[in-house]
């Protein structure tokens, strides 16, 4: 028989986000990102309980760059 070349989905190399996503992909996504950060400074206290929020927690989220992305988007 010959030898297989096709890697599994289990031994293949880990490609980073943004070349599995595609440039445009990626920049849909920050964008969407940027403006969620953005959001959450404008929402009251009552809306950040019911979410699981403190005021300090959704003002630290906003903070961060655009770049500082959820950890399951570079798995």
């Amino acid at each position: 028989m010959f030898a297989s070349t096709h890697q599994t989905a289990r031994h293949a190399p880990r490609i980073g986000f943004a070349r599995r996503l595609g440039l445009f992909d990626l920049l849909i996504r920050l964008a969407a990102l940027y403006r969620s950060r953005r959001a959450l400074t404008q929402l009251t206290d009552a809306q950040l309980e019911d979410v699981g929020l403190t005021t300090r927690d959704a003002q630290t989220e906003a903070s961060k760059p655009v770049w500082d992305v959820p950890p399951h988007w570079l798995s």
